[in-house]
């Protein structure tokens, strides 16, 4: 399905056909505008089809909605692209379309969340961490650091990969551990979170799966309390506001999971794919890596471009 258009040049006296290659890629993910996490994604997707040259149209649904995502694939599939890229927060809701886009004739790519179904639904590869061992890292690290009390907040209730990451944390931490569920609102968040603190004076540790969402006003939860430095507040992803607090020892960690290359690489092995039949032969591990005190300094700057 890649369109090729040709232009003469002449070599030693001979004429050479060079091809200009275009590709078309659409990804579709099911990450929200308000997150910032996600424009982060879509620099990426952006800065790989500016480096490709392909044609890429980046698509989400307004609201954490699996029926207006499925709806999203099967359009995209309608459109017989050279490649699709996926993120799968819910494989039983979201599995038939990313099948009927492998049954077209389509190679898919799947990118943040997904990798543990990403192959059985037919995907060439999946760009991203496995959610799980993340988790348990994170939660191995805090009770490293004395933690045996804590919260998980997770304000994307639905998506099985924040699941995991609760999941993993909570058997890596080995203590006491509470979901929180709460919404897409740094307000509601920071509500939660202080509720949480003010009613289990035992709860040591913090762990969210946002950093502009909730690991940022988890740490102003904290200090409305007045236990800063008492409570150690890590979160999955990247902030420059939630760096500055790991950097200043008001935050234990950040999760970086490096979304910038989730957008960025499958585009440029879908592009490759189409253009020479070149792919990876396996899932590319993205994260997890730990941003503490001695690193956010230097992320800061970075995350405030929109790369880290």
């Amino acid at each position: 399905m890649t369109k090729f258009t040709y232009t003469a040049a002449l070599v030693a006296g001979m004429t050479v056909a060079a091809p200009a290659l275009a590709q078309d890629i659409l990804v579709v993910v099911h990450g929200q505008a308000n997150d910032p996490f996600w424009s982060v994604v879509k620099n990426g997707v952006d800065k790989a089809a500016e480096d490709t040259g392909a044609n890429v149209e980046f698509r989400s649904p307004e609201t954490f909605d699996m029926v207006q995502m499925s709806q999203l694939i099967d359009a995209a599939v309608n459109q017989e692209p050279d490649g699709l890229v996926v993120s799968i927060p819910d494989a039983d809701a979201l599995g038939p379309s990313i099948e009927r886009a492998v049954q077209a004739g389509i190679p898919v790519i799947s990118m943040n969340s997904g990798s543990d179904v990403s192959k059985e639904l037919g995907a060439l590869l999946h760009v991203g961490q496995d959610e799980f061992t993340a988790g348990r890292e994170a939660g191995l690290k805090l009770a490293e650091m004395g933690g045996q009390v804590g919260i998980c907040v997770n304000q994307e209730v639905g998506n099985v990969a924040l699941d995991q990451r609760c999941e993993g944390f909570a058997e890596g931490f080995g203590g006491e551990v509470e979901v929180i569920p709460t919404r897409n609102d740094p307000a509601e968040v920071q509500s939660k979170v202080q509720a949480a603190l003010e009613s289990n004076p035992d709860v040591d540790t913090v762990m969210g799966l946002g950093a502009s969402l909730v690991g940022e006003p988890a740490v102003a939860a904290v200090e409305a309390v007045g236990r800063t430095g008492e409570v150690n507040v890590a979160t999955f992803d990247l902030s420059a506001g939630f760096l500055e607090s790991v950097a200043e020892g008001n935050a234990a960690f950040a999760i970086d999971q490096q979304q910038f290359l989730q957008g960025y690489l499958p585009v440029v092995f879908l592009a490759l794919n189409a253009n020479y039949g070149l792919v990876p032969g396996g899932n590319v591990p993205s994260g997890p890596n730990l941003i503490t005190q001695d690193k956010a300094a230097q992320v800061v700057e970075l995350s405030a471009q929109g790369i880290r």
